[in-house]
């Protein structure tokens, strides 16, 4: 069994936002749209935590039109609300930086990796981490028991691969996948790595976005390779 160290994203109370950039979908076709939108017809997810896969699933379609297209609607509307904070230049997304950079960089390698499709089983596993944030009034990986990512997961997925991304302060789907995306201030890109695996053959997903009392949101989104799973 191989194992995907997992990350999180510890961010700010002021990073928080109930909005949803307006997003474009120039440049995808209805039929791309369709494929991406592998959680649709669930019944045990929001329209956000859903939008967390659909997002995803485009960035592992095509990076670069990804960042093209939707990251950049995120990049204009984000940064358009942090203007109101006194620290601005700290809070924006800066075209300029390394982050940024490497990021438009890693995703124009980005063609056709495989789906992610939603596992109910799996959003439980996220779901009782994101409740245990909220109630313990915690954010990261290890669960109030000291559980750890891997023990919650290989509880119902045992000898798989595995990874964890955690996010906090953002309640859209687009903001949460392209936050974890540009990694700001997580010098191994943990995250990203994990959004953009083609190592590994992760191809499940459990998503759950839940109230935090210090960020407002958490969103816990969990991966696990089924090898013989039919699509």
């Amino acid at each position: 069994m191989k194992f995907i160290p997992a990350f999180f994203l510890f961010l700010l109370p002021f990073y928080l936002s109930g909005q949803r950039p307006v997003s474009t979908s120039g440049g995808w076709s209805k039929e791309e749209l369709r494929q991406a939108n592998t959680a649709k017809d669930v019944p045990y997810l929001s329209e956000e935590e859903k939008n967390i896969i659909f997002y995803t699933n485009l960035v592992r379609m095509d990076g670069e039109r990804f960042f093209n297209t939707y990251f950049q609607d995120f990049v204009g509307e984000y940064n358009s609300r942090m203007q109101q904070y006194s620290n601005y230049e700290e809070l924006k997304v800066n075209t300029k930086d390394s982050y940024y950079k490497s990021l438009q960089k890693d995703l124009k390698k980005i063609k056709n990796l495989g789906l992610f499709y939603p596992d109910e089983t799996l959003t439980y596993v996220s779901l009782q981490h994101g409740k245990d944030m909220k109630q313990h009034r915690i954010s990261g990986h290890n669960s109030s028991d000291g559980r750890t990512m891997y023990d919650r997961i290989s509880k119902y997925y045992p000898k798989k691969a595995m990874a964890e991304n955690l996010a906090f302060g953002f309640s859209s789907g687009l903001e949460n996948v392209c936050i974890l995306l540009l990694d700001k201030g997580v010098p191994d890109l943990g995250h990203r790595k994990n959004i953009l695996n083609s190592t590994y053959g992760l191809n499940i997903t459990g998503v759950s976005i839940q109230p935090h009392p210090v960020y407002r949101y958490s969103a816990t989104i969990d991966f696990v390779a089924i090898p013989d799973l039919k699509i």
